[in-house]
């Protein structure tokens, strides 16, 4: 299976590039705070999806998929956060939150599939 051939992987990799765009306007002193968690759980979900592939094991694959999918929900919550604290207007948090949405749905798809092909 080539990962970078998979949609879950080119949804999830979109939704890093639209977290980069909005974290961009928070302030700075959240720069080492909701700035760089909000950026290193977005980049697991491609980079654990892309790991998962690439292990021997369906069970392996599995669990790389699951941690992946872990880490979309916590960038939800901090999705959450950031219009709560008024680092995002709704117009950004309705963008995000849709691109979420998509790549939640595909990621459960997927892990589905592999649950029955292993």
């Amino acid at each position: 299976m080539i990962y970078s051939e998979l949609d879950v992987w080119k949804a999830s990799r979109n939704l890093v590039q639209q977290v980069y765009v909005i974290s961009e306007g928070f302030p700075k002193s959240e720069m080492y705070g909701l700035v760089n968690q909000i950026r290193r759980c977005s980049i697991s979900i491609p980079s654990n999806i892309a790991e998962g592939c690439g292990r021997r094991t369906s069970r392996d694959t599995l669990q790389f998929l699951y941690i992946s999918r872990g880490s979309l929900y916590e960038l939800e919550t901090q999705i959450y956060l950031a219009i709560d604290l008024k680092f995002i207007n709704q117009g950004e948090f309705d963008k995000i939150q849709n691109s979420i949405i998509k790549c939640k749905k595909l990621l459960n798809g997927f892990i589905n599939y592999y649950k029955t092909k292993s």
